[in-house]
């Protein structure tokens, strides 16, 4: 099973460690059941980082692209509730990104999931997103990996929200994103080292500088699980 949908919204950030308890609770408890009871949002999960740090990386898996400019979508992003609303400032370093789903083969969730932050050097994105679209194809049957997607920011035009306003003005945003799931933590290391190092990416047509996050699963919902 591929992802759900062909849209999706892609975020990282830091939570400082004083903050984490309640940040997981209003996470689990208020925001993804918000999320999820709007008309398009399929699945959220959130990814806390395996060394024990201060990152996460969280996926909104949406059916379409234009759900990220939906009337339901909006309205939440500039009416956040109270307690939305303290916890907004704590969301340092965010880099939130919203995405066309390129390709994505496999399962959506497994214990571990690598993700990639990346852009094409002039003249390398054809040859890079070939490269990207045939791991996608042949990472999900190695041994203790499950999927992987390519995910491409298409940035919306439109006005800040307040939830931007709250975190501070507007958030970074990655250019691709390739993401590896599997449930043995040293296949998707090994990955990061070889097919997806920084080395392998430029030959592959890729700008210098990736940015690599190795993530544990901490919560996932879908509509069901939260009506």
């Amino acid at each position: 099973m591929a992802l759900l949908g062909k849209g999706a919204v892609a975020m990282w950030w830091d939570i400082a460690p004083e903050w984490r308890t309640q940040f997981e609770d209003w996470h689990t408890h208020e925001h993804f059941p918000e999320r999820l009871g709007i008309a398009g949002f399929l699945r959220a999960s959130r990814w806390a980082a395996v060394d024990g740090g201060t990152g996460y990386f969280v996926m909104y898996e949406l059916a379409t692209y234009e759900t990220l400019v939906s009337e339901g979508y909006l309205a939440r992003l500039n009416a956040p509730t109270p307690w939305s609303t303290r916890m907004m400032p704590h969301h340092r370093n965010m880099v939130r990104s919203q995405c066309r789903v390129l390709a994505s083969r496999g399962g959506a969730l497994s214990r571990h999931v690598l993700t990639v932050r990346l852009a094409p050097a002039r003249d390398g994105e054809a040859r890079l997103r070939e490269h990207l679209e045939g791991l996608c194809a042949a990472l999900p049957a190695r041994p203790g990996l499950a999927a992987a997607h390519l995910l491409q920011t298409q940035t919306p035009a439109m006005a800040a929200t307040t939830e931007q306003k709250i975190r501070g003005g507007a958030d970074a945003a990655a250019d691709w994103i390739f993401i590896a799931c599997g449930y043995e933590r040293a296949a998707l290391e090994a990955l990061a080292a070889d097919a997806l190092a920084e080395g392998a990416l430029v030959v592959a047509g890729a700008q210098a500088g990736p940015t690599h996050g190795l993530y544990q699963l901490s919560h996932s919902n879908t509509p069901g699980d939260v009506g």
